[in-house]
């Protein structure tokens, strides 16, 4: 698609409205072999190369201005062996229609907690999400990527062919090439799991969180939770008259037995006496896209993260403070518990980093397309994120916004070496760069030389 082209300007918008980038070309790629006709026309020609799957990163990488679009959201194919519970899925499929076909032999994998994330980005980065606690990130359940390199080339990538780079490709994002397809490790769950929200007032978050701290450190694997705080939305769990308010909540996700779930979140329904409490036995495909409708398409999104080790005094007192000046009613501050399978995976067995924290906390504006306060949106953003960094330990590299190279280091300390080995073999050119960028070490030494 050219950029006269009809369909054009659909096919280049990003989940993410803020996002607004003009690509002189966009290649629709049907498979495999369109990507790599797609890598080699851009090469011979010199142009920068961004690459769509879901098109749900925050910081908009999947678009560029004046250079290549290759765009993999056409590329839908699924097929899964419920015998040998697996899952092959092309790099332009979203989480939500992987979990509609695995959930057919009551099957899942971790995956993205909003449908309409892609699972190329998600996986690559790492992929954290209910189950995790349960399964492991997505990376800890990727068996084999199909990957287009820059030189054009296929490769089919596992722990027995190779092994280095499967080890970067668990992590360390898009920086090795696009990844056509994945394979993916599947476990029984649902078709029901015990799950939703409890909310109370942000004046009890203090005691709420104190013990959601405490309590995360045994929790079973097999609930996921997920902390929120926030204006309460107009929700119908919700009651009316707390529409608005500021509120704390959990998520919870219980996928073992519904009857020990109830008993293994009684403790968390007697805190304090809560405004709305909606857990209770779903399908599991709800529950995936139950937050669809507060990170819908077109809304301007902007977010800063922190990895944290625990929820310090210090920190919940810094989020009550946040949310108290909160300066969009769409905006929050969601902190993902790890813990559970994802410590217990070796802390070098993938590029991922950060197994040992205790939780990832991002903080989040969300605002109208219309809403002329964008720039105090952000600044809200970053001054909670400010206030927080003393006590962060690294970041998440699917929560990378603006930090530059630096949030690329943040991210993955010690494992930077490696994976820059692997971008020197891979990628020596930095063809693919628009990502949670690892430069190759030959252009890192001329930035150095500059200096």
């Amino acid at each position: 698609l050219r950029p006269l082209d009809e369909g054009y300007d659909e096919a280049r918008r990003l989940w993410n409205g803020d996002i607004d980038r003009y690509p002189a070309l966009l290649a629709r790629c049907a498979g495999a072999g369109d990507v790599v006709e797609a890598v080699r026309f851009a090469r011979e020609r010199g142009l920068l190369v961004s690459v769509r799957g879901g098109g749900h990163g925050i910081a908009g990488h999947a678009v560029c201005d004046d250079g290549l679009m290759i765009d993999l959201s056409l590329m839908k194919a699924i097929r899964v062996d419920p015998a040998a519970r697996v899952a092959r899925a092309a790099g332009g499929v979203i989480w939500g229609e992987l979990d509609r076909a695995a959930q057919q032999f009551r099957l899942a994998t971790t995956g993205g907690i909003v449908s309409h994330t892609g699972i190329a980005g998600l996986t690559l980065g790492g992929g954290i999400g209910h189950l995790m606690r349960r399964f492991g990130l997505t990376v800890d359940n990727l068996l084999a990527v199909d990957l287009v390199t820059a030189d054009g080339e296929r490769w089919h990538v596992d722990a027995e062919s190779e092994p280095d780079l499967f080890w970067g490709l668990r992590g360390g994002g898009g920086n090795f090439g696009i990844a056509t397809a994945f394979e993916y490790r599947l476990h029984p769950v649902g078709p029901l799991v015990l799950a939703g929200p409890i909310f109370w007032p942000l004046a009890d978050a203090p005691v709420v969180l104190r013990f959601v701290r405490d309590f995360a450190l045994q929790a079973p694997d097999e609930l996921g939770i997920t902390i929120t705080a926030r204006l309460a939305p107009p929700m119908p769990f919700l009651p009316p008259e707390q529409y608005g308010k500021p509120v704390v909540g959990l998520l919870l996700v219980w996928s073992g037995d519904l009857a020990e779930g109830q008993r293994v979140i009684a403790p968390l329904r007697t805190i304090a006496p809560p405004v709305a409490d909606a857990v209770r036995p779903v399908p599991y495909l709800a529950i995936q896209s139950m937050l669809d409708g507060s990170a819908p398409h077109g809304m301007h999104y902007y977010w800063k993260s922190h990895r944290l080790m625990t929820l310090t005094d210090e920190i919940i007192d810094a989020i009550v403070g946040r949310v108290e000046s909160i300066t969009s009613p769409l905006s929050q501050i969601v902190g993902f518990m790890i813990g559970g399978a994802v410590r217990r995976v070796d802390a070098e067995a993938t590029a991922f980093g950060g197994r040992e924290a205790g939780l990832e906390l991002n903080i989040v504006a969300v605002w109208l397309p219309a809403d002329p306060e964008g720039d105090r949106h952000r600044r809200w953003v970053r001054e909670g994120w400010e206030m927080l960094r003393p006590h962060g330990v690294g970041v998440y590299t699917n929560f990378l916004s603006d930090e530059g190279t630096a949030g690329v280091e943040a991210a993955y300390g010690t494992r930077l070496r490696r994976l820059t080995a692997l971008k020197d073999r891979y990628d020596p050119t930095n063809f693919f760069r628009l990502n949670a960028n690892i430069p190759p070490s030959s252009m890192v030494r001329m930035d150095h030389t500059a200096l």
